[in-house]
């Protein structure tokens, strides 16, 4: 498995983040997940949380842990999370080769 890359944009944004909320990052993970829903059939949830499951795959990212659950690793295998903050709209975004169609508004994805 390839894993996931976090660009330096999107780490220091959800640092920014992090740190902003009073979230304890040697503590406290991301998660990152794939769920249903959307106009494509399943969108991209991120969150904080302190429990690693047993099936999670964790990846460190300069202080951050990262965790996802084995389905959500599947459908993100080689994704780029990353943030941008432009005249387009700002926010987290990723560019995931599994997805084989996303919504015009792309917060969402099929595969």
């Amino acid at each position: 498995m390839e894993s996931i890359r976090i660009t330096e944009r999107a780490l220091k944004q959800l640092l920014a983040v992090a740190a902003g909320e009073g979230v304890d990052l040697s503590e406290t993970m991301l998660r990152l997940a794939v769920a249903p829903g959307g106009c494509s059939g399943l969108t991209y949830d991120l969150g904080w949380d302190t429990v690693r499951r047993a099936d999670d795959e964790l990846i460190e990212a300069d202080g951050l842990s990262v965790v996802l659950d084995r389905r959500s690793a599947a459908c993100l295998d080689g994704s780029e999370l990353d943030f941008t903050d432009g005249l387009e709209g700002s926010g987290f975004h990723f560019a995931n080769p599994q997805a084989a169609r996303t919504c015009a508004c792309g917060e969402s994805f099929g595969l």
